[in-house]
Formats: C-alpha cells, sequence, structure tokens
C-alpha cells in the first residue's frame, strides 16, 4: 500500500478546480444500463471508486469509449445479464458499494438483477433495506443466494405504487427511481431524498423519456415510460471537494480560489465554514478563500456552545463533518461535532488527538473540539487513513502541522479525490507518494 509523506506548515497559493461529483458518477453511471442507446457523460472524476463502477461496466458489456480522461460515450446495447451471477462480479462488485446501484435500472430494462455484499467506507452499518423494500413494492421478489452470498431480485412487470420510504436514503431513492421509470402506471415516492445528485439523476432521466416530477422535493412522481433513449449528461462539481478546500484554506492560512464551483448547488455548506469564522468571498461560480490568520468560532444566540450535525438534505451532508472537525481543532473557541448517521466514523479523533488537538470523543457520534487558536501547531506523526473523508482531514491536518506526517493507506483518500498529491503540489503543498 502506498503512503503520503507531507511537510507541513507550507502556506498555498493559487487555484484549483474541484473534480467532478463522486456521489454523482455512481448513480449517473449506473443509469446507462437502462437503454441499449449511446449515453455520453462528461466529468466524470478520475478517482479509484468510479473507475472501478466503469470497469464493472465494461464486466457487464458494456461498451465504453473513453475520449478523455473525463468523458466516456456508454453504449448498453449488448449486456451479458448472467454475468452479474457470476462470483466474478460478486467478487469486484463486492468492493464498491456502488455497484448496488446496478439492482434498479438492471431489474427495470431485463427483469432480474444482484446485489453483491457490499462494500466501500467502514463506518458503520449502512443498510440495503430501503432499496429492496422499494423494489418490492414495485413487484419484484427477493431472495438470498447463501453460494454467491447476494440477494436476487427478479419481476416479470414492475408496477407502479405509493411508498413511504423508511428514511430518505439517496442510494435507495435513486435506485428505486431507475426501477420505476419503466414500471406499469405511476410511482410516487414520499420521503425521498432530494440531494443535488438525485435532481441530476432525475433530469438526465427525464431528457432520456421518463415522466419524473416533484424534482427537487421530498415527493417523487414517475409515470412509467415504455422506453428510454440515449442522451448526454454534466456532472457537477464535487460538494465535499469544494468543502475540503475550503477547510485546507483556513488550516493552512493559504489564499485559494475555488473555481467553477457550482454555487447554487452547494446548500448550508458555505454556512457552516462561515459558522467556524472562516471567510471568504464568492465571485459568479468561483469561492476566493482569503488567508486568514484566526478564525473563531460562533455561539449560538443564547451564547451556548455551538453544535454542528449531519442532516439529509437540505441539511448538511455527513461527508463533511471529519473535515469540519479538523478545522476546528486550529480555531478560537468550542463546537459539538455530531455524526448522527454513522457510528464508527468519527473514531479517526484518536489521530489528531495524537498531534496535538484537544478532542473529547464523548462517544460514537459525538465528539467535542476545544480550538487551539493558533497557540501552538498540530504536530506531524504517521498515521493511517480509515475512509475516504477521515483521509482527507487527516492530510488537511498534516497540510497544517509542523514537521513531517506520513499518511498511510491512502487508497482509502484515492477512492474519492483525483490526483490530490498533484494538485496540492501545484498549490504549493510539499507532498510526496511513496511506493
Amino acid at each position: 500500500m502506498s503512503s503520503f509523506e507531507v511537510i507541513g506548515g507550507r502556506k498555498l497559493k493559487g487555484e484549483i478546480i474541484p473534480q467532478g461529483a463522486k456521489n454523482e458518477a455512481l448513480q449517473i453511471l449506473s443509469a446507462v444500463l437502462l437503454t441499449a442507446e449511446p449515453v455520453t457523460i462528461s466529468n466524470i472524476p478520475d478517482i479509484l471508486d468510479v473507475n472501478l463502477l466503469i470497469e464493472l461496466l465494461a464486466d457487464v458489456g458494456v461498451k465504453v469509449n473513453r475520449v478523455s480522461r473525463d468523458t466516456c460515450i456508454f453504449q448498453a446495447d449488448d449486456v451479458n445479464v448472467d454475468y452479474l451471477a457470476s462470483e466474478a462480479f460478486h467478487k469486484k462488485g463486492g468492493r464498491l458499494r456502488g455497484s448496488v446501484m446496478f439492482a434498479g435500472p438492471m431489474l427495470a430494462r431485463f427483469k432480474k438483477a444482484y446485489i453483491p455484499k457490499p462494500g466501500g467506507d467502514k463506518i458503520g452499518r449502512r443498510r440495503l433495506d430501503t432499496h429492496i423494500m422499494g423494489f418490492e413494492k414495485l413487484g419484484a421478489k427477493y431472495e438470498y443466494e447463501e453460494e454467491l452470498g447476494c440477494f436476487k431480485l427478479s419481476s416479470p412487470q414492475l408496477k407502479g405504487e405509493f411508498m413511504l420510504l423508511d428514511e430518505p436514503s439517496v442510494t435507495g431513492t435513486a435506485n428505486i427511481v431507475m426501477a420505476a421509470v419503466l414500471a406499469e402506471g405511476i410511482t410516487t415516492i414520499y420521503n425521498a431524498a432530494c440531494e443535488p445528485y438525485v435532481q441530476q439523476l432525475c433530469r438526465m432521466l427525464n431528457r432520456m423519456g421518463a415522466h419524473i416530477t416533484g424534482i427537487g422535493s421530498n415527493m417523487l412522481t414517475i409515470a412509467g415510460a415504455e422506453i428510454i433513449h440515449g442522451t448526454e449528461h454534466r456532472m457537477l462539481p464535487d460538494m465535499i471537494e469544494i468543502g475540503s478546500f475550503i477547510g485546507m484554506a483556513a488550516m493552512t492560512q493559504s489564499e485559494i480560489t475555488i473555481k467553477d464551483a457550482g454555487i447554487k448547488h452547494l446548500g448550508v455548506i458555505p454556512d457552516k465554514f462561515r459558522q467556524l469564522g472562516i471567510h471568504f468571498d464568492i465571485n459568479e461560480d468561483d469561492i476566493h478563500i482569503p488567508a486568514q490568520d484566526i478564525y473563531e468560532i460562533q455561539t449560538f444566540l443564547d451564547g451556548g456552545i455551538l453544535n454542528i450535525y449531519d442532516h439529509p438534505w437540505p441539511g448538511l451532508t455527513p461527508d463533511l463533518l471529519s473535515i469540519l472537525l479538523v478545522v476546528a481543532t486550529q480555531a478560537r473557541g468550542s463546537v459539538l461535532i455530531h455524526q448522527k448517521m454513522f457510528e464508527s466514523r468519527l473514531f479517526f479523533v484518536d489521530k489528531l488527538i495524537d498531534m496535538g488537538a484537544q478532542i473529547i470523543l464523548c462517544d460514537p457520534h459525538r465528539a467535542t473540539v476545544i480550538g487551539l487558536a493558533r497557540t501552538h501547531a498540530l504536530r506531524g506523526i504517521t498515521m493511517s487513513s480509515p475512509d475516504i473523508r477521515a483521509g482527507q482531514a487527516l492530510l488537511i491536518a498534516a497540510l497544517s502541522a509542523d514537521g513531517r506526517s506520513v499518511i498511510q493507506n491512502i487508497e482509502q483518500i484515492d477512492r474519492g479525490y483525483q490526483h490530490i498529491d498533484t494538485r496540492l503540489s501545484e498549490l504549493g503543498a510539499e507532498i510526496r507518494r511513496i511506493p
């Protein structure tokens, strides 16, 4: 496994363009299975998880023409449905949680699908109940294949139905929507996720011939279509990477401009960084973060300690809590970080404590950060990246720390961040990839 060697304490400067959105990519790329016609996707992030999903599409028989590093033309006109029942698919698909997104389009178009035991981050229990209960509502039957270690889904014809989701799962909503676009009749999904990435998927499907209304709300109505056509689609910039760059600029006292940030799709993210005292200017679609010596955490109006927590959209995405936590370590003031969704995502804070941060891990879901106000810098250490977002948070900590840090298991970071070492080096960071 590779590592990053980081010499911290360098101030960065320059412009950076965010990659395409990882979480959108996993949905959009799966949707190409709905049609036999060509689908052109651009602004695809060049990261491990997305490249693995493209490999899986090719393995299933989808023709993949990579016309540039960030643009592919897909054509699913000769799909080998039986490959999804193979041990090879389940072995490779089990490495990537995004492979579960094949189920909706495969079930809609080919009347059967397989869901391997999901891989991805080890950040706590991430159940598939919402997906499977939604498919059942549409008329699919499922059974567990003991030998293959996967769920098998089948239906002679999906039929539209009203459903109230047990939780506003982003991937669950997207998967059910993709299944419903070819179902007979009307499907209504209440308590649907309404993240920008789900909105992007729905708009793309409408351009392909689907009939989806309520986009952007928590109630989606889908009138089943007879056939879905090809289209072109460009992915949004990655809001998690944008938040990471805002936090990195503050931690390293750097002046950075984030170009083409997709401001209107960021929701409350800018406000959460402002609550930590970070100043930045928005100029059309760019974010300029000036160098800032001290940033001070706000309190609530009654003087109470700020509490930042995750919540389904339009609340704060849980993927940014790791970043906000590490940025708070050098702020003036205190904040309670409450990670509600995943019970293992805060377990990286022991590494920050080893670096000199003042953090109290209250329980698996809550951590109190007492900001150091730059009275002393974090110190470089050797550490390991436990998941994608914690890995990026540790990288930000290392960039701001005194001395040399080594971050091991950086494949976790590569799963979600495109050529991050090269791009940060262009801003002046001293970072080296060690085989």
